[in-house]
């Protein structure tokens, strides 16, 4: 039984390795078909990425946009040393990287980026999964719901970089913890410790007490793609 299933799973990661490497050579090749499957497949994780990485969320839409100009334009260099997926998800996250650094140089002193923090009745610790579940029960749940969702939004977004966007990856986006580190270029025990930090920030936001309880504020730190605090 063992090895029916191991047998499973490597035709499985046969047929995918395939189905993948096809569609790159289709890719290279022009396919506008090929494209605009891809657009299709990748386009709204790419801009929920985005929007929650990026300083000014109006900003996602175009360099989403970006995104996949480069994806164009750069698929003929690309020679299968990792993933589609995570090569399309490393180029959103140098995107985002370079339009923050952009933000705090010519825009910080135009837009506010401190946000309300809408503090919860009690201090009971809040787990992510269970924040961004879309329930469809009833009308007051689906309040209920989307009010908590906003509430973890807006936490997240007080989270600091690095945290955030590896925050973002492994507990939303859903990748494993060899991605997060191959889309940060950085090892394992990085984006580990990375995680911690995250999380442990966006509970004490989420129970009202982040601003005391992190000291790097989302306002002035940013530590480039790489690189961990000692």
């Amino acid at each position: 039984m063992q090895a029916d299933l191991t047998m499973g799973n490597l035709a499985s990661a046969i047929t995918l390795h395939s189905d993948e490497s096809a569609l790159i050579e289709e890719l290279r090749a022009g396919s506008e078909e090929a494209f605009a499957w891809l657009i299709a497949r990748y386009h709204q994780p790419i801009y929920s990425l985005l929007a929650r990485t990026v300083y000014d969320r109006a900003d996602a839409a175009d360099l989403t946009q970006e995104v996949f100009v480069k994806v164009f334009r750069g698929i003929g260099s690309f020679h299968g040393e990792s993933s589609l997926r995570t090569w399309i998800y490393r180029i959103a996250l140098r995107e985002a990287s370079n339009q923050r650094r952009w933000w705090m140089r010519h825009k910080q002193q135009e837009v506010p980026i401190e946000q309300e923090m809408m503090e919860g009745d009690s201090g009971a610790s809040v787990q992510l999964k269970d924040m961004l579940v879309d329930s469809r029960e009833s009308p007051f749940e689906m309040a209920v719901h989307a009010e908590n969702r906003a509430r973890v939004e807006a936490a997240l977004s007080q989270v600091p970089e690095p945290f955030r966007t590896t925050l973002i990856l492994r507990d939303i986006e859903g990748f494993v913890y060899e991605e997060v580190a191959e889309m940060q270029g950085v090892n394992l025990g990085t984006v580990k410790s990375r995680l911690v930090r995250g999380r442990a920030c966006l509970k004490a936001w989420l129970v009202g007490s982040g601003q005391a309880g992190f000291s790097p504020s989302h306002t002035g730190f940013e530590m480039p793609m790489g690189e961990e605090a000692g």
